[in-house]
């Protein structure tokens, strides 16, 4: 299909008004769930040709969390996009005062390589229930759920209102030049870097989910067990290629070796072998070679191990890894733990401050001193205390990064928000209208303006 055409049908659909009627949103929401449902085992094969990923790992990592937010907006809708009365201030006294949500239009998603379905789909998801069109560009890296994505979206939906656009980054490149009413882009950020110019060409708002080196502090009051357990499942689901995963391990010296010890264990009892449904390979080569060169044999305590021919990279946890180390210049994106000790709690927290801004941080603590230091010193686009992850799941909570990890958030109604302009209105009666803003302006008028304001 013509790009250049199918964006210009796209503005038109939009335009017709067709997508601000809540019944067409609710329509649209419970189509494309059922169409998913539907096409569930097609769904769960091509991202096990593209990843080694099982039924159980896509279904809770992806598929369960866009059925949760598409109930959540068949809910909602109707809420969300009423109109919402705001009270009056007295100079402009009589009067209405309202803001009303309306869709943005014309929009293009971006999505994701590590969860293809989710992180494509989800802001789909969200921008439909905000009563937008969509040009949806999957990343091209996972060529099969690429393709069954553009297979139930566009042999369903007419393409001036959603449309899945395949290939690369001839075609993602050609997409960038037409200028949308949103741009939402998940993934690295270099993409994002040049996702942004490309945006402000046009003045087009953008959301960019990105990524960074994200922490996890693990302290001598925290339960260690537990920190194991959790640090290990967030770390090595998806085999590391989570960009909310805990990239690197900051750990009090006095706990550290029996800390390292419970992660050993944990990893063993994972199952986390090479063709395992506990674990992905990793997505191509030119990923697995860079993840492979990021090891250094002379520091690695458990794993290490490695298939070229499978793509599979062993759980791997290097010690006594200094700030300057390769593995420590960039995000991991993949199944290496770097393990950094520390003494002092607050002067740790100052060296993650002297970096940029990480898309999570997670903190094992259970002190609250610590606990309020970590939240209140630190800026990271999410994160949790004594636990990783899992803040990401609840559909209350903004997600998205700060910084050089990202720019605005969604998920539910802060999707919802930012799919959506926030139109401001004020009527204004006929009668009753205080004469103060006109001329002839006097000193007595001034009086009264300054005490109205």
């Amino acid at each position: 299909m013509n790009l250049q055409s199918l964006f210009q049908s796209q503005q038109a659909f939009f335009r017709s008004q067709q997508t601000k009627d809540i019944d067409f949103r609710k329509r649209q929401l419970l189509k494309l769930k059922g169409l998913l449902k539907a096409n569930e085992e097609k769904l769960y094969g091509a991202i096990y040709e593209d990843f080694a990923k099982s039924k159980f790992d896509t279904y809770t990592t992806e598929l369960s969390i866009m059925y949760s937010e598409i109930e959540y907006f068949l809910k909602n809708i109707s809420r969300l996009s009423k109109q919402e009365k705001i009270k009056t201030n007295m100079i402009n006294f009589p009067g209405k005062s309202r803001i009303y949500y309306e869709p943005l239009g014309c929009t293009l998603i971006i999505g994701a390589w590590n969860y293809p379905y989710q992180l494509t789909l989800l802001p789909v998801i969200t921008a439909v229930a905000a009563g937008n069109t969509c040009i949806i560009k999957p990343s091209e890296l996972p060529a099969n759920t690429m393709r069954v994505m553009a297979e139930i979206i566009n042999d369903n939906f007419p393409p001036e209102f959603l449309y899945v656009v395949q290939g690369g980054v001839e075609e993602t490149t050609e997409l960038l030049k037409f200028p949308y009413d949103k741009i939402f882009f998940t993934g690295s950020t270099k993409v994002g870097r040049i996702v942004y110019e490309a945006a402000a060409r046009n003045l087009t708002p953008v959301t960019l989910e990105l990524g960074g080196k994200s922490p996890v502090i693990v302290a001598k009051s925290a339960d260690l067990r537990i920190a194991a357990k959790r640090i290990v499942w967030g770390k090595f689901l998806n085999a590391g290629q989570t960009c909310i995963a805990p990239d690197y391990l900051l750990v009090e010296e006095c706990v550290r070796e029996r800390l390292l010890d419970l992660i050993t264990e944990r990893i063993e009892s994972s199952n986390y072998v090479d063709g395992s449904e506990n674990y992905v390979k990793i997505i191509n080569k030119r990923n697995f070679e860079r993840v492979v060169k990021m090891i250094d044999s002379t520091k690695v305590v458990y794993g290490g191990g490695f298939n070229q021919e499978t793509l599979y990279i062993q759980p791997t946890i290097m010690d006594n890894v200094g700030w300057s180390d390769a593995v420590m210049q960039e995000e991991i994106f993949g199944p290496l733990l770097p393990v950094i000790g520390f003494t002092d709690f607050e002067e740790v927290l100052d060296k993650i401050l002297s970096f940029e801004k990480p898309l999570s941080a997670y903190l094992f603590s259970n002190e609250e001193k610590q606990k309020s230091s970590f939240v209140n010193k630190l800026s990271f686009g999410g994160g949790c205390i004594n636990d990783t992850i899992m803040h990401i799941a609840n559909d209350k909570l903004p997600f998205g990064g700060v910084g050089n990890s990202g720019i605005g958030n969604y998920h539910g109604k802060f999707g919802f928000m930012a799919f959506s302009h926030q139109k401001p209105v004020f009527e204004k009666p006929n009668k009753g209208e205080f004469d103060l803003k006109y001329p002839p302006y006097t000193d007595s008028k001034k009086k009264w303006v300054d005490k109205l304001v």
